[in-house]
C-alpha cells in the first residue's frame, strides 16, 4: 500500500468553499487551531511505500472520526450528513463542495482496522492541545486529576443459556447446509419452540417446566455437534473451517450458570465479559471495562478527558491506576502531583501512593485536598455524557480492537465537542465586548418616528 496524499487543489471554476460558509462559525474555527500536520504524520506511520491506490487523505480521516464521534452519528449518517453539510466538509479539508462522497463508507472500517492505539491518540492529544492554546484547559488543570473505571456495553443481546444454545444450533445448521454436510437431523423447527416455550416459563415462574426445556434445546445441541463431526473426521479442510463454531457450540453447551471461570456470553463477539459494577439498575452489564481521566479543578472549558483506555479480562481497579497516570502524562506532557480515586483502588498498584488519596480518607488530608475530593465526583457527569452523546453507551465495533478504537474515539469526540462550546461562548464574548466598548457615536440611532418632537 502506498502513502496516502492529498490530491484536492483549488477549482478556478468554481466557488471555494471558504468563501460561501461562515468565517467565524464554531466547526470553521476549530478546523484552523488544529494541528493537522501532527495527525497526518501519526496516520501515515500505519503506510508503507508500494504498489496499489492511495488511501484517502489523513485529514479527511481524522475529520470523519471526529463528526462522527461528536455528533454521535453512525457510518452512514455520517456520510448522508457529510454529503449536504459545507461545514462538515470544510472540516475535512475539501476546496470545494462535493455533491457526490469521495470516499467509500467501508473505508471507515478499514481505516479503523489499520489504525493502533498509538495512532488514535493523537486525536485525544490533539484535544488538549488545541484546548490549551485557546485557553479552555490550564496546565495547572492538569496536575490534579480524578480516575475512575466505567463499562462499555457491547452490541450483543442479553446473555441466557436458552438463546445461547438455540442460536449456537441455527448457525451450526447453517454451515452444514452451505458446506454440503447432510445432517441425520437438524432440529430447528422444535428448537425454536423449545426456546418460545423456555422464555415464557420463565416469565411465568414455571421453573420446572422451564428446566425441561433447557435439558431439550442442550440435547438437540450436543446430537448436531456429535452428527457434524461424525460426517467431516474424513475431511480435514471441513474440520478446519468447522473447528471455531464447534468449540464454540460445545462451550455453551457445557457451561451453567453461576459456574467459575471463563464463559461465553456471544457468539459472533467471544471477547465479551461479564462485569458487576454494583448498580441497583444494572447488576451485570457486558462488555469490557474502561478506565477514564479528567481534571479534578474547574477549567474553563468543562472538564476534558485526559485519558481513556479499555481494559480487558475485568482487572482490578487498582491494579489499573499506575498504567492511566503513565497514560495522562504521555497525553498531557506534565507530570500528575495529585489522583482522586474512589474506594474501589484501595491496594493500588501506582509506585508513589502519597499522591493519591482516596473517598473518604482522612490522614494527610489539607482544606484544599478535601475541597478537591469533593470535587472527584465531577467525572460521574463526564461518564454520561460519554455513553449518552458520544457512542460510548453501546460499541458497535468488533473485536478487541475495536473495544479500544470506541473508548479513544469517544474520548476525542467529547473533547472536540467541548472545545466547540467554548469556541461559541469565546465568540459570543468578543462581540458583547465589541458593543460594550464601541464610542456612543457609534449606537443605533432613533428610527425618524421617535425623533419628531411634540409641540
Amino acid at each position: 500500500m502506498s502513502k496516502p496524499r492529498d490530491t484536492r487543489h483549488r477549482d478556478l471554476f468554481q466557488p471555494a468553499l471558504a468563501g460561501i460558509v461562515d468565517p467565524d462559525h464554531p466547526l470553521v474555527r476549530l478546523a484552523r487551531e488544529i494541528d493537522w500536520g501532527f495527525i497526518e504524520g501519526r496516520f501515515a506511520s500505519v503506510c508503507r511505500p508500494g504498489v496499489g491506490q492511495p488511501p484517502l487523505p489523513t485529514r479527511l480521516v481524522a475529520g470523519l472520526f471526529i463528526l462522527k464521534h461528536m455528533h454521535d452519528l453512525s457510518d452512514e449518517g455520517l456520510c448522508a450528513r457529510w454529503i449536504e453539510n459545507p461545514y462538515f466538509q470544510l472540516f475535512c479539508g475539501e476546496e470545494h463542495f462535493q455533491h457526490r462522497l469521495p470516499f467509500d463508507r467501508s473505508s471507515l472500517t478499514r481505516w479503523r482496522q489499520r489504525l493502533g492505539v498509538e495512532e488514535l491518540a493523537a486525536l485525544l492529544q490533539e484535544s488538549l492541545s488545541v484546548a490549551h492554546r485557546t485557553g479552555a484547559i490550564a496546565p495547572r488543570d492538569l496536575e490534579r486529576v480524578s480516575v475512575d473505571t466505567t463499562v462499555q456495553p457491547k452490541d450483543v443481546a442479553f446473555p441466557t443459556d436458552v438463546r445461547l444454545m438455540h442460536t449456537a444450533l441455527v448457525k451450526l445448521v447453517r454451515q452444514a447446509k452451505a458446506e454440503g454436510v447432510v445432517l441425520r437431523q437438524s432440529y430447528l423447527r422444535v428448537a425454536k419452540r423449545a426456546a418460545v416455550m423456555a422464555g415464557r416459563y420463565a416469565h411465568a415462574k414455571q421453573f420446572k417446566r422451564f428446566r425441561a426445556q433447557e435439558r431439550f434445546l442442550r440435547t438437540r445441541l450436543g446430537r448436531v455437534i456429535r452428527d457434524i463431526r461424525r460426517k467431516i473426521q474424513d475431511d480435514p479442510a471441513r474440520r478446519e473451517r468447522f473447528a471455531v463454531p464447534l468449540s464454540r457450540a460445545d462451550q455453551i453447551r457445557s457451561q451453567r450458570r453461576g459456574q467459575r471461570g471463563r464463559k461465553l456470553y456471544s457468539l459472533h463477539a467471544p471477547e465479551v465479559e461479564c462485569i458487576g459494577k454494583g448498580k441497583a439498575r444494572t447488576p451485570y452489564e457486558f462488555g469490557c471495562k474502561v478506565s477514564v481521566a479528567t481534571p479534578v479543578t474547574k477549567p474553563k472549558g468543562g472538564q476534558f478527558l485526559l485519558h481513556a483506555q479499555a481494559l480487558h479480562g475485568n482487572p482490578f481497579d487498582g491494579h489499573t491506576l499506575a498504567a492511566a497516570i503513565n497514560d495522562i502524562q504521555a497525553n498531557t506532557g506534565i507530570e500528575v502531583r495529585r489522583i482522586h480515586v474512589d474506594k474501589g483502588y484501595r491496594g493500588h498498584d501506582f509506585a508513589n501512593k502519597a499522591r493519591v488519596w482516596i473517598t473518604g480518607q482522612v490522614r494527610r488530608t489539607t482544606r484544599t485536598i478535601k475541597r478537591e475530593m469533593k470535587r472527584r465526583a465531577a467525572i460521574e457527569p463526564v461518564i454520561g455524557h460519554l455513553k449518552q452523546s458520544h457512542r460510548l453507551g453501546r460499541n458497535h465495533l468488533r473485536h478487541r480492537h475495536g473495544d479500544r478504537a470506541n473508548a479513544l474515539l469517544a474520548a476525542a469526540g467529547y473533547n472536540f465537542a467541548l472545545l466547540i462550546r467554548w469556541l461559541k461562548a469565546l465568540w459570543r464574548a468578543l462581540i458583547t465586548h465589541d458593543l460594550l466598548a464601541q464610542p456612543r457615536w457609534l449606537v443605533i440611532p432613533k428610527t425618524a418616528t421617535q425623533q419628531i418632537e411634540h409641540p
